[in-house]
């Protein structure tokens, strides 16, 4: 399930560093922790025991965690940089319209758009090697939007948020 909360209460994560650079770190984890196990110190009180010790790692998991991760940094590894401008328009209009910077290594460009209200980009277009581009029939005010650069083979950058606009 998506939580929409940086973190849990009184605790940092693992993912923070990455939103405070600016990237989309995620937090993936239990959602039905076993508080004698996790997040306490090593101690026996009242005959239980406290702490996260060896034997209460799950391997086959945490095996599993590791190649997500490792899938991810590598399909980033293998795309291009995102471009660092983009910019926003259609104002008072009945398309969006889009100006970015190019960027090298890139083969094309991927416009994404979804619901103010969606966590996750529901709505895309690949729009070719080209450093503009119109949305026709797609309102600037219903949507949030981003543009990706496609390598050579098809491997995408993280989406960037238009940081300027334009008339």
């Amino acid at each position: 399930m998506m939580i929409y909360r940086l973190d849990r209460f009184g605790r940092g994560g693992h993912h923070r560093p990455f939103n405070d650079a600016g990237f989309a770190g995620i937090r993936i984890m239990e959602a039905h922790e076993n508080y004698t196990q996790q997040h306490q110190d090593i101690r026996v009180e009242d005959g239980i025991a406290y702490g996260d010790v060896l034997e209460h790692v799950n391997f086959d998991y945490a095996a599993k965690l590791t190649a997500v991760n490792a899938i991810n940094l590598a399909s980033l590894a293998w795309a291009p940089p995102a471009p660092k401008e983009v910019k926003i328009g259609g104002i008072v209009q009945p398309s969006a319209k889009f100006q970015w910077s190019k960027v090298d290594g890139a083969k094309g460009y991927k416009i994404y758009w979804r619901d103010t209200t969606s966590p996750t980009w529901d709505n895309s277009r690949y729009v070719g090697d080209v450093t503009e581009f119109t949305l026709e029939g797609i309102v600037i005010d219903n949507y949030f939007f981003g543009v990706s650069a496609v390598g050579e083979d098809g491997f995408e950058s993280p989406v960037v948020f238009p940081n300027g606009i334009f008339r």
